[in-house]
């Protein structure tokens, strides 16, 4: 049985995101409120529970995980970014989109994408997941909350713990979230292309 910690929206209490943090070390798989919607997120580097999430999602490995960041400085490390697309990073971020970048070496080769060697990052603008960042110091490996066969992610925390609650170590509660994912786009090619529309404008990036 999960854990269910309430933690608010705007002021995250730092005891509650410490003992997350300990959780998501010990290799624990967490459903945490975004800037878009909730998502299930883990340590990055934990094989068995990326394997877990993947699971858990449905998912295979061609299905691109997202790294979520602190901010462009993290994005630096995990993704080689040109000039050109770091001006587009810069004045999307923080905020509710996925970029679809080349993974650098630093990224395990389990979360790439395996033909294309890509690796979707963002940063998030919310108070509590940049909470969890700053205290683990690195990035989290998520993914929206979307169960098998469903169209729409799940939006409630007490409905999460109706699902989920065998499956997760920890489900946050900090109120209910957009039912909308990331925008998703692709900045690998010499043009941007749009590969999902989600809560974030497109329009910033000309589409």
């Amino acid at each position: 049985m999960s854990q269910y910690f309430y933690l608010h929206p705007e002021n995250p209490q730092g005891r509650l995101i410490k003992q997350a943090c300990q959780i998501i070390h010990a290799g624990g798989i967490v459903a945490t409120p975004t800037d878009s919607c909730y998502a299930l997120v883990c340590h990055l580097d934990d094989k068995d529970a990326v394997q877990r999430l993947r699971r858990i999602r449905q998912v295979d490995e061609k299905h691109h995980l997202t790294l979520l960041c602190r901010d462009l400085s993290d994005i630096a490390t995990y993704a080689k970014v040109d000039n050109r697309q770091y001006r587009m990073l810069k004045a999307a971020t923080p905020g509710p989109y996925t970029f679809i970048l080349e993974a650098t070496k630093e990224v395990p080769r389990r979360l790439s994408h395996p033909s294309r060697k890509t690796i979707g990052l963002r940063v998030p603008d919310d108070r509590i997941i940049q909470a969890l960042l700053t205290e683990l110091g690195q990035p989290l490996l998520g993914t929206t909350l979307i169960l098998p066969e469903q169209e729409q992610p799940l939006n409630e925390p007490e409905e999460i713990r109706d699902c989920l609650a065998s499956q997760l170590e920890l489900i946050i509660d900090g109120g209910a979230c957009s039912l909308l994912p990331t925008t998703v786009v692709d900045l690998t090619g010499e043009t941007v292309q749009l590969l999902r529309l989600g809560r974030g404008d497109p329009q910033i990036f000309g589409l």
